[in-house]
């Protein structure tokens, strides 16, 4: 899923709407972390649930900015 995810961010910014997820994998969140660190232009609008999880894994400043870097 991550080439697709690296492609997709090829055509310009991406925003990845997690806005609704409930339930969080460690391999949901190792995607999400590795798409907002390969590219400036991805943003993650995430859930509760994803932003809790990734406090919890010393994660919410890469997930919760709220502009690319």
């Amino acid at each position: 899923m991550l080439p697709d995810l690296v492609a997709a961010v090829g055509t310009g910014p991406l925003t990845i709407d997690a806005a609704q997820v409930t339930h969080v994998s460690q391999a949901l969140l190792q995607l999400v972390i590795s798409a907002r660190k390969t590219s400036d232009t991805v943003r993650i609008v995430p859930s509760q649930a994803l932003s809790e999880i990734a406090r919890m894994a010393g994660l919410a400043a890469i997930l919760n900015e709220s502009e690319p870097a």
